[in-house]
């Protein structure tokens, strides 16, 4: 659906001022999603604290892409901490680590959230780097009812992908798919179609550590998650980047069966929530994935 309506998102981008190519036929690179990532958010201080040596230690865990967070509607400011994100962004490219930016959305009325996702698009560091890709943190329900909540989050996705063109790879960060289906009171009906219409790729927060413990738990959440997806977008080849459970929560055996599952569904990449908490137990089973990320 995206790509027929390249012409219309094309000059939707040039009435905004971007200066848009008119070139719409090529895919756009989802190859900062690949293999292993983490992730760092604006409440990491101490990753905060010291941008180039958590690169380091980023880079010596063989991650080929940091999530950085770089706001949410709560903070005062557009950016958080922009000196930091330079910084960040300047030793990763540095180090050959790919960096996708990431905003999570209020979904309140006004430009708030387009404003904050294109000032992350757009930022350059003071090295000249921009950011690899861009995915939007789609989780808060606090906006009911939930049709008003999908309205405004198609809404936002739609003016995102009309800035940028349809060469511009977006990723969805969502819900654990099983946690929704199991908490239907929470965002039922997900518009999954609807967002495979907008975005690239998904990005599901299958954190099984919210549910229960041991291996099976993790089978069954990461296993029914795949399979809804693919059956509610309707593409069985749907590009996704897992993102296991939180990484303080998850036991060795939990962490090899994560692994197990990535090995089986291959994903196009996974990672563990976040850097900060994520034990050597948990990097010696994500590490056993790296034949996978070509």
């Amino acid at each position: 659906m995206r790509r027929h309506a390249a012409i219309l998102l094309v000059a939707l981008g040039l009435a905004l001022g971007l200066g848009l190519s008119a070139s719409a036929s090529a895919a756009p690179s989802l190859d900062p999603y690949r293999g292993l990532g983490t992730w760092v958010d604006i409440y990491d201080d101490p990753q905060f604290a010291a941008p180039e040596t958590t690169v380091a230690r980023i880079a010596a865990r063989g991650v080929r892409t940091i999530y950085l967070e770089t706001g949410n509607f709560k903070q005062a400011t557009d950016l958080v901490r922009p000196d930091r994100l330079s910084r960040f962004l300047d030793a990763a490219h540095a180090n050959g680590i790919a960096v996708v930016a990431w905003y999570l959305p209020g979904f309140r009325a006004g430009g708030r959230d387009l404003r904050r996702s294109l000032a992350a698009i757009r930022f350059r560091s003071s090295g000249g780097q921009a950011f690899d890709s861009f995915a939007l943190d789609i989780e808060d329900g606090a906006v009911m009812p939930v049709s008003r909540r999908n309205r405004r989050l198609m809404d936002l996705s739609q003016r995102l992908r009309a800035a940028l063109g349809p060469d511009y790879a977006l990723g969805a960060i969502i819900p654990n798919p099983r946690g929704m289906e199991l908490r239907r009171d929470y965002w039922q009906p997900f518009p999954y179609a609807q967002l495979a219409g907008v975005y690239d790729l998904f990005v599901p927060m299958v954190y099984s550590t919210y549910r229960g413990d041991g291996a099976a738990v993790v089978t069954r959440d990461v296993t029914r998650s795949m399979t809804i997806l693919r059956t509610a977008t309707g593409r069985p080849d749907q590009p996704v980047h897992l993102i296991g459970g939180l990484g303080d929560d998850m036991s060795a055996a939990e962490a090899r069966a994560f692994a197990r599952n990535v090995a089986t569904l291959r994903p196009m990449g996974w990672s563990l929530y976040d850097f900060s908490v994520t034990s050597p137990s948990a990097w010696a089973a994500l590490r056993s994935l790296d034949a996978l990320a070509g």
